[in-house]
């Protein structure tokens, strides 16, 4: 053994402490004594099993295992000791060696006297001479109390401030925060949010880049509002004042932002904690004012009566980023008959003195109080028809619709005539609820068709906005009896004053159209109707007085920003563009106390607003100061500058606040003023956004628009949207199905530890990266179990290499030295690594899992550290064939860490520690982290060789052939464990066969019968065909006897010399002289 293993002692084989984790079942003590082959792993901080014949020795260390930067634990140069078997519980060739063999496997393992107990005594001596690996890596990430460890590391080292003091200004990489709402507990949206930001920033600080990541909140807005108002008693809410308002909602969302704040950390994000944006900051309100007043001077922002989407039970004006679109939603549509009064020209010549009317439909009754026209498509052709409904009646509807309008309305229409859309404009008709109302047939636009309705439309331009503009073209009135709380008021008349146009108002005015007989017909109507996406109840549209911000001046400017953007994925810019190209305008104003007040004042006597550049610019630096709470605590005089003209004057503040899309939407010019601008840039532009998908009409459009109206450009380099988080049966989330997932309860688990074991964030992690976020993602217990179960996988495979590096020599072989499976696996690992930069480069995370994974499964576990086992354990310490495996075993695990740290940072440091203090580390330093220590260094360097690939592929190819015939054998009771195994090989193709007999070249690794596991093999010749690579493989014939010879004690290869030696009767050539060198 090595004179740095650790001290320890060996334990009788029936005399074990502690619990040992057999075949994924934690063993206790009762365990009197093991069943060979069924031990596959070490016990815990506890110790190692080592198997020796039938049975398992205990090795107890005398050590505890130590803390990282740790106060307490033992000497670096005492690691606690490692399995002497691969931790990889996979039904693969990883574990031949230890499967029972065959029926003599199974008495052995029943405790059978004999043979195996005879082996076992003789081969005691030799326990000393095996090389077990070592590490204080455990096996079991034990993440509930190690991850918070790591980041107190982090913490404690200020690892993350200083690498970004230490890079230079010009290597910075800025992705900037959206501000989640500080308004509860955190979801499992904001875990993947938030982990895919970390995930790309860990990534730039390897590449060495300084990374600039200000997380940051927003705290306005009516859901903070409303949250904390819920909090008040009963007698502070009849008393409410803005201030009451603000103050409660103030504490409410820092306590919030505190709650949340510890949640990211927990997440392992790394971020300035310290000192985020908020907007609620002084700072923050006085820049948003800034930018406000900028789009104000330039002419962009101005006040106007317009329909909005208006929500009742909010009692505000909603964007329509705050608006969503549920399924299912019905409304009780109709069909009425306005009557004509004055007809066109060409209407009464068709009609020939007959009474007539213009058939409407309207899935909002409610709106028909404001009816001041009727719109037609002049391109349309329209028919006059005589109707048979209980009574007699003449309709104006479209041609295309009157078979449907015929089948629906029940009764035949007789054609009178038919006209254009063009020639019934001037036709005037009657209002059915306000008959001395004489109202026009106006002309519409192409939003008049004939998919459903009659072709005619009901115009109310105090309730659309198709409507207004039509309004405002044809100087029509804006009326909009309805009042805040969506009731409609006196102006709608006695019968309707004071009931809900959503309820009982929409109900009386179809009664009042029955009544009057201009209804024809009412009937359900299923479509897509807007909800208030906090009370999820529905909007209106209600003409009001508001502040508007017009897209109409800078829209082609705001166009040619977004194809200049990276959008990912593609699809993204076409989504931006048509939602800009449609966009008219955006409602700023809101009508809440709580949030940033929009700075403009009134004349008390004629109701103007009072604004303009100085009272901005005053108003700034009073919230920079004071907060913008100063609007309502100070006097309008000190509000207004000390020498404006309009000081003494009776004014009146204005109450609306802004839209809490611009707060959020102004963060580029509030929270990034110390991220370093590229040279030549007037101001900053981040490198990215990434948000959810829902955000193209939220923050990426406000920050958008806000940053090209004042800077003419696009706040962003780049835009990465991910999609929203369903249940693993692709359900959406909620509280009343029951299929809520916790992220905080998958790190730290749930009240009952077995339905919800605490899995540690870096499984959360590895979830966020095993995902294809460019659409919805799905999560549960089964997902969770599955990628947990690959964590420790790859846990368990950087452990084995780890432990085996506890006396690496760097330098003790050179590259040129390595035997040809050394250096192909160092290529494969090249290969990798350069798929896995290429993965994180275009922010395909997922492809770094699927490649890493599969690396770690396949080409290690499966493949290179099946074989190396053997030189690992056997070979004497200073052998060139366990250093050249170790060169190889040291530069992958150390660039697997590095390509895992994004994803896994508290795994990849718990590594890195453990590699600094196992020795033969020539990268340790005093506190360094990991992520000190730059990207992928060792594998990439491996010159490349096609040829030599291709004939390890092959030889892989044969290798799988070999497999399935020895477990064929096994099954048929003819070995027990693969070194039982000869093996007789026939190539499929002399090809197959010269590449079998390139490997086999007699150095101790690159021998066939170490590449299959098994004693001896015997390789006849090829068979005569001449076939493709593949179809020779698949003809290769494998036969399987056993093997000749004796089963050496020492490393159980089976060799006709076992007894030569008389020393060492029981050891195999190799031994014999392994333990010679040893001094045994």
């Amino acid at each position: 053994m090595s004179s740095e293993r650790p001290h320890g002692r060996w334990l009788a084989p029936f005399g074990f402490v502690g619990g040992v984790r057999a075949g994924g079942r934690l063993l206790g003590p009762e365990w009197g004594r093991l069943r060979a082959g069924v031990l596959r792993t070490g016990v815990d901080g506890c110790g190692c099993a080592l198997r020796q014949s039938q049975r398992w020795w205990w090795w107890l260390p005398l050590t505890s295992r130590s803390v990282i930067g740790g106060r307490s634990g033992r000497s670096p140069a005492s690691p606690r000791p490692l399995s002497c078997s691969i931790a990889q519980e996979s039904k693969d060739a990883g574990s031949r060696r230890d499967r029972p063999e065959g029926k003599r496997g199974k008495k052995a393992a029943a405790g059978d006297t004999g043979d195996g107990v005879a082996e076992d005594a003789e081969g005691a001596p030799y326990r000393h001479t095996v090389n077990l690996p070592v590490t204080s890596f455990d096996q079991r990430a034990n993440a509930v109390v190690r991850e918070p460890q790591i980041q107190q590391f982090w913490a404690e080292h200020r690892v993350f401030e200083r690498l970004a003091a230490s890079r230079l200004a010009e290597a910075t990489f800025v992705l900037h925060d959206g501000p989640p709402y500080a308004n509860g507990a955190l979801h499992i949206g904001h875990a993947l949010n938030k982990i895919l930001k970390d995930i790309i920033n860990r990534y730039q600080i390897l590449r060495g880049k300084r990374v600039h990541f200000l997380p940051g909140w927003d705290c306005h807005g009516l859901p903070i509002e409303l949250r904390a108002l819920q909090s008040l008693s009963k007698k502070e809410k009849a008393s409410l004042t803005p201030m009451l308002i603000r103050q409660v909602a103030e504490r409410f969302a820092l306590d919030a932002v505190q709650e949340q704040r510890a949640s990211f950390q927990r997440y392992g994000v790394w971020a300035a904690w310290e000192r985020p944006y908020l907007t609620l900051d002084p700072a923050y309100e006085a820049a948003q004012i800034q930018v406000f007043g900028e789009m104000f001077l330039k002419g962009f922002i101005y006040r106007g009566r317009k329909p909005v989407h208006w929500s009742p039970s909010s009692r505000t004006a909603l964007a329509e980023a705050e608006l969503e679109y549920p399924e299912g939603h019905v409304s009780r549509s109709l069909y009425a008959a306005f009557e004509v009064v004055q007809p066109s020209e060409r209407a009464r010549a068709l009609l020939q003195g007959r009474s007539a009317s213009v058939a409407v439909w309207t899935t909002t009754p409610w709106t028909i109080p404001a009816n001041r026209a009727v719109a037609v498509n002049p391109a349309l052709e329209y028919q006059v028809v005589e109707a048979a409904m209980p009574q007699r009646r003449v309709l104006i509807v479209a041609t295309s619709l009157v078979e449907t309008l015929s089948a629906k309305w029940g009764t035949v229409l007789r054609l009178l005539g038919t006209l254009r859309g063009a020639d019934l404009i001037g036709t005037t008709y009657r209002h059915p609820l306000y008959p001395q109302l004489i109202l026009r047939v106006v002309l519409g636009g192409d939003y008049v068709t004939t998919d459903a309705g009659t072709g005619l439309v009901h115009t109310a331009p105090g309730h659309g906005t198709e409507d207004f503009a039509v309004g405002q073209r044809e100087s029509l009135e804006v009326f909009s009896p309805v009042d805040d709380a969506g009731r409609f008021t006196a102006e709608a008349g006695e019968a309707l004053a004071g009931l809900s146009v959503l309820g009982e108002g929409n109900a009386k005015v179809i009664a009042e159209l029955q009544a009057c007989g201009a209804l024809l017909l009412e009937e359900p109507y299923e479509h897509k109707y807007p909800y208030d996406w906090r009370t999820k109840k529905p909007t209106i549209f209600r003409a009001t007085d508001q502040w508007f911000a017009s897209i109409e001046p800078f829209r082609q400017q705001a166009l040619r920003a977004v194809a200049q953007v990276q959008w990912i994925p593609p699809a993204g810019a076409a989504r931006m563009r048509g939602m800009i190209e449609s966009r008219s305008e955006w409602c700023i104003s809101r009508q809440r106390a709580w949030g940033v007040p929009i700075p403009v004042f009134f004349d008390e006597a004629t109701g103007e607003p009072v604004v303009d550049a100085d009272i901005l610019q005053h108003v700034q630096s009073v919230f920079a100061q004071h907060g913008s709470s100063a609007w309502w605590t100070l006097s309008v005089d000190d509000l207004l500058p000390p020498h404006s003209p309009h000081r003494g004057r009776a004014l009146r503040r204005g109450t609306d606040t802004m839209d809490v899309w611009f707060d959020s939407g102004t963060s580029w010019a509030a929270a990034l003023r110390d991220a370093s601008a590229s040279e030549g840039e007037a101001a900053p532009k981040v490198d990215l956004y990434l948000e959810g998908s829902d955000q193209h009409r939220g923050w990426f459009q406000s920050s958008l628009l806000t940053s090209v109206a004042t800077r003419g450009t696009a706040p962003y380099r780049a835009v990465l949207t991910h999609g929203f988080v369903l249940d693993e049966k692709g359900m959406k989330m909620s509280k009343s199905v029951g299929n809520v997932v916790d992220p905080m309860e998958i790190i730290v688990g749930g009240a009952d530890a077995k339905k919800k074991p605490p899995y540690g964030a870096d499984v959360l992690r590895l979830w966020v990266s095993s995902v294809d976020y460019s659409s919805d993602v799905l999560i549960g217990p089964t997902i969770l179990r599955q990628v947990a179960d690959i964590y420790r996988k790859l846990r368990n495979t950087l452990r084995y290499m780890a432990g085996n590096l506890y006396d690496f020599e760097a330098g003790a072989v050179a590259y040129a030295d390595l035997p040809s499976l050394d250096r192909y696996m160092l290529r494969r690992a090249s290969q990798v690594m350069r798929q896995v930069q290429e993965a994180y480069d275009e922010y395909a995370f997922y492809r770094v899992f699927q490649t890493l994974q599969r690396f770690a499964v396949v080409d290690l576990s499966n493949f290179y550290l099946d074989i190396a086992k053997d030189r690992c354990y056997v070979a004497v310490p200073s052998e060139p064939r366990r250093r050249s495996c170790q060169l190889v075993m040291h530069a992958v695990v150390r660039d697997m860490a590095r390509a895992l740290a994004p994803i896994l940072p508290h795994t990849a440091e718990d590594l890195w520690q453990s590699l600094r203090r196992g020795g033969g580390d020539a990268e340790a330093g005093a506190g360094s982290s990991i992520f000190e220590h730059g990207w992928l260094q060792h594998v990439t360097q491996a010159p490349g060789d096609a040829s030599e690939d291709a004939v390890w592929d092959t030889v892989r190819g044969v290798r799988d052939v070999v497999n399935k015939a020895l477990e064929g054998a096994r099954s048929a009771g003819e070995i027990g464990a693969s070194l039982e195994a000869h093996v007789v090989i026939r190539p499929g193709s002399a090809a197959v066969a010269e590449c079998l007999r390139q490997c086999d070249r007699g150095n101790g690794v690159d021998e066939l019968r170490y590449l299959f596991i098994v004693s001896q093999v015997t390789l006849e010749p090829a068979l005569p065909e001449k076939v493709p690579l593949a179809a020779a493989l698949e003809a290769t014939e494998v036969s399987v006897r056993r093997a000749d010879g004796h089963k050496c004690v020492r490393c159980w290869n089976y060799s006709v010399r076992v007894g030569e030696h008389a020393t060492h009767p029981r050891l195999c050539e190799r031994c014999v002289e392994s333990v010679q060198r040893l001094g045994a």
